[in-house]
């Protein structure tokens, strides 16, 4: 099993030298929410906490995944980078593309792309983009962003997108792989689908196993059962080697982890505690299920 360190939540002066400690570590990633815009108030709840509530304030920073990866990029050698998931559908796809082939350059083919729909109506508004096609514009952003990132001459002409030929460089030397997230089945069978693999959200170790399954089903159904398929878990009640080795056992391929929470630290914690409950984990955890 791979592990990836959650940077999302921490301090911005923290996100640099933590990427950093990770690469030296060996761990396998490190993952980066998307975080676009704090509203006052919200018309639906946040689907990921048990009261609906939202676990961050206004003044919780979240600077851009894709800036911050690039700067990441510059300072280490090895880690992969994980955007832990890009509101896929409010957002343009030929000028995210663009995105996307200079940040593989400058990180050297170390980028993975988590996406997902956003849960907030109103980031689709305050963007003018059209909430009730998010799922099927996000089918087809996917699509366009695999054949632009090719760095070919291609043209589009799709249901919600159209453009003429072109091409776009820097692009990936490799194939970027594109991570899809969320838990609704119209989610699950479009990561079986179109993805190259599947990040679970903040759901317990149960429910990571129900959506594997659920996904294997999926993947045969569609003919991609013997492809290459990663399953990336957030699972919120796995922190020891147990919790982990049976993560494994459910078929998960790599677990998102934030070391600093499982040994009694906190976001806002000192860099030496939260780098020293890496190395810990790492000791008891990583090295014997790697």
């Amino acid at each position: 099993m791979k592990f990836s360190v959650t940077l999302t939540f921490n301090p911005l002066e923290h996100l640099i030298p933590l990427a950093v400690a990770a690469d030296e570590m060996g761990f396998h990633s490190v993952n980066i929410g998307d975080g676009l815009f704090y509203y006052d108030e919200t018309s639906v709840d946040y689907p990921y906490s048990e009261s609906g509530a939202r676990y961050w304030s206004a003044k919780t920073p979240f600077a851009d995944p894709l800036a911050l990866i690039s700067a990441m990029g510059q300072v280490t050698s090895d880690v992969r980078f994980l955007v832990n998931v890009l509101k896929l559908p409010v957002r343009q796809p030929l000028l995210l593309a663009k995105q996307c082939g200079t940040v593989a350059y400058l990180t050297r083919d170390r980028l993975s792309l988590g996406v997902g729909l956003s849960p907030w109506p109103e980031d689709f508004s305050v963007n003018s983009e059209d909430w009730h096609t998010r799922g099927a514009r996000c089918s087809e952003m996917i699509e366009i962003l695999r054949k632009v990132l090719t760095g070919e001459i291609v043209e589009h002409r799709g249901r919600y997108y159209e453009f003429p030929s072109l091409s776009i460089n820097p692009v990936p030397a490799q194939t970027m792989p594109i991570i899809i997230g969320g838990t609704a089945t119209a989610v699950l069978k479009r990561a079986a689908r179109l993805a190259d693999g599947f990040v679970s959200p903040n759901v317990t170790t149960d429910a990571v196993g129900t959506m594997i399954a659920e996904i294997n089903g999926y993947r045969r159904e569609y003919g991609r059962e013997n492809e290459p398929f990663e399953f990336i878990s957030t699972a919120i009640d796995a922190y020891d080697l147990d919790g982990h080795k049976r993560l494994q056992d459910l078929g998960v391929t790599e677990a998102c982890v934030m070391p600093w929470m499982f040994y009694g630290g906190k976001f806002k914690s000192d860099m030496d505690v939260k780098v020293d409950s890496m190395k810990r984990f790492m000791d008891e955890v990583a090295t014997k299920l790697s």
